[in-house]
């Protein structure tokens, strides 16, 4: 078991209010934290989701308490990216979803990691 699947537990769903309807919901935490494997500073950064839920979307309280659990994890920037879009799929099954992750310069040198996930008809 990787050190974030017991994390996933933590996000919780409710029902999408209009199935039959794609819209865009975006979410964005700008206070978003890891920490950097291989120096173990801490990485700072904005994350912005964008899906169109399916029958599901994803409650906020609890994807706060989701995202505030890796404030200890080593990752790197890409490997914590698609780590959480990953958690977010499984739990949501969403028809589209797109994770950008904005980490704020360390040594002159930003870093904007985007991954998305299209739902298979």
């Amino acid at each position: 078991m990787s050190e974030t699947e017991s994390f996933r537990h933590l996000l919780e769903t409710f029902e999408n209010p209009y199935p039959n309807r794609d819209y865009v919901m975006e979410t964005v935490c700008p206070e978003f934290t890891s920490m950097c494997p291989k120096t173990g500073q801490p990485d700072f950064g904005t994350l912005i989701i964008s899906y169109i839920p399916d029958q599901v979307c994803f409650e906020l309280k609890s994807l706060k308490l989701y995202l505030q659990s890796y404030r200890n994890v080593g990752a790197f920037y890409e490997d914590v990216t698609n780590r959480i879009l990953d958690d977010l799929i499984a739990v949501t099954d969403p028809r589209w979803i797109e994770l950008r992750a904005d980490f704020t310069p360390r040594g002159g040198i930003s870093s904007s990691i985007t991954a998305s996930h299209q739902k298979e008809d």
